[in-house]
């Protein structure tokens, strides 16, 4: 049996000596405080406490050594890696407040040079009309209906009393769906909407419907295939055509600040007695009629402004949905909400509505009363 091998290289054991090992640790504290910035002490760290550093490269020689030497040599390359370690940990404290410290000198922002502000976006002047039109009614107890933009002919017309011959079901007015048997069409009105509230919701009926409508209209400075109406039907017992001119009234007031209102005998199907209203100018309050020394572009020196129509609810349209003429009386209205934009702003083209340009927006909106 062998004994064990005591025997071992001096050479060897001279490279792991404590002299060898105490300038592998002083070389690396030297490269680590003159490292000045976190780069430079990584490649410090690399270059002495990394897999290739002299100190790595000695603690794997300490295998091959007997065992004898074995454990004091491990003592000391351990202790020496360690020390390494511990001032590597100890600069990089200290340059990552040093690096903090230049970075908020010569990074800070100076708040009071002038900066490029991001253009932000804008309400569309529709959508933003929409929201104080119903907030009128919706202050008066008002609810607010809707209904589908594809609309079925009875509900378009025959519930409002439009027969088969009136003009507006021809294709000059009307975008009907093919096939054309199925009676469907994109809705010329939101009138729909209230037949189909008549039908659904209990009485007493007070509601605002804005929305989109079609119309094979011309695409011009006056008129758009695709616009936005707000229509409002009041069902209730006792209701007059008092009641609606008030009403109206109060709607004029809240859109257009102290301005009257006047109507005008008219037709409509749906509502009987009708009529238009008409605002008075709200550039000119009427002085321009008759004065050639005073033009108003807005009313054409007539005075007055045509806004939209109303009437008491017929009675034909009461029994088309369901409810008693002889018990229930009601009004309705409606208006153009793209016209009433441009009442209150003075936008000259209707056009604009529709052609994107943010700066449209913002200008009518800047200037909403």
């Amino acid at each position: 049996m062998s004994g064990p091998n005591d025997n071992y290289d001096p050479k060897q054991v001279a490279a792991l000596s404590p002299e060898v090992i105490d300038g592998y640790v002083a070389d690396a504290l030297s490269a680590i405080e003159a490292a000045g910035s976190s780069e430079e002490l990584k490649q410090a760290r690399l270059a002495h406490n990394g897999d290739r550093s002299p100190l790595a490269l000695a603690n794997r020689e300490i295998g091959a050594l007997p065992p004898a030497a074995r454990k004091e040599v491990g003592q000391r390359v351990g202790q020496a890696r360690s020390q390494v370690a511990r001032a590597i940990a100890a600069r990089q404290e200290v340059l990552a407040d040093q690096e903090l410290a230049k970075a908020l000198v010569e990074e800070r922002i100076d708040m009071t040079l002038p900066v490029q502000v991001v253009p932000q976006g804008a309400v569309h002047p529709v959508t933003a009309i929409i929201d104080k039109m119903v907030d009128v009614f919706v202050a008066l107890g008002y609810e607010v209906a809707e209904g589908p933009e594809l609309e079925a002919e009875w509900y378009n017309f025959d519930a409002l009393n439009l027969p088969s011959d009136h003009p507006a079901r021809g294709e000059q007015d009307t975008l009907w769906i093919e096939p054309i048997e199925d009676a469907k069409l994109l809705r010329t009105q939101t009138s729909p909407v209230q037949a189909r509230e008549m039908l659904t919701r209990d009485l007493p009926l007070y509601i605002v419907s804005p929305g989109k409508v079609y119309r094979s209209d011309e695409y011009d400075a006056t008129h758009l295939p695709v616009f936005h109406q707000l229509e409002g039907l009041v069902i209730d017992k006792g209701i007059s055509m008092a009641d609606l001119r008030g009403t109206l009234d109060h709607f004029a007031k809240a859109m257009f600040g102290d301005v009257a209102t006047r109507m005008r005998p008219h037709y409509f199907p749906f509502t009987e007695p009708s009529a238009e209203v008409d605002l008075e100018c709200f550039v000119c309050h009427g002085e321009s009629v008759g004065n050639p020394d005073r033009p108003c572009r807005t009313c054409r020196s007539e005075g007055w402004i045509e806004w939209g129509g109303c009437g008491v609810v017929n009675p034909r349209v009461l029994r088309a949905c369901g409810i008693d003429p002889d018990e229930y009386s009601g009004f309705a209205f409606g208006m153009g909400i793209e016209r009433t934009v441009m009442f209150r702003n003075g936008a000259p083209d209707i056009r604009d509505f529709v052609e994107g340009d943010i700066r449209f927006s913002r200008s009518l909106l800047g200037g909403a009363r």
